[in-house]
Order: C-alpha cells, then sequence, then structure tokens
C-alpha cells in the first residue's frame, strides 16, 4: 500500500480591519482588537458600536 497525502493548498485568507466606534463617547476601535476581547464592549463600558465609513457620498444616475 501506498501512502498519498492530500496537498490542500492553503489560500491566505484577507482580513480586512473595519474600524468602529463607540456611540458614547466615540472611541474608535478595530475589529481586530474586538474579537480579542471575550465580550464586545467599550472601555467606557457602553456596548453599542457603529461602524465608521468614509464621508463619500455615492449617487447613482436614475435609469
Amino acid at each position: 500500500m501506498v501512502d498519498e497525502e492530500i496537498g490542500e493548498e492553503e489560500t491566505p485568507v484577507e482580513t480586512f480591519d473595519v474600524s468602529y466606534s463607540c456611540l458614547r463617547c466615540g472611541t474608535s476601535v478595530l475589529n481586530s482588537e474586538l474579537s480579542r476581547l471575550p465580550e464586545i464592549k467599550c472601555i467606557c463600558g457602553f456596548r453599542v458600536f457603529t461602524k465608521d465609513r468614509p464621508p463619500v457620498v455615492k449617487t447613482v444616475k436614475a435609469i
């Protein structure tokens, strides 16, 4: 019997650091920092975050 190893190629997984800000105090936190904590909570104790978005407004032409 010949043992053959199945060569699975590992594709690098791209992780994007998404920035969130606390709704109460405005502290900006990255997604990687939030995932390390046991619970999602700001340093001020508040648990509600909003996703930081760029100040670019998209305009779409009507058909």
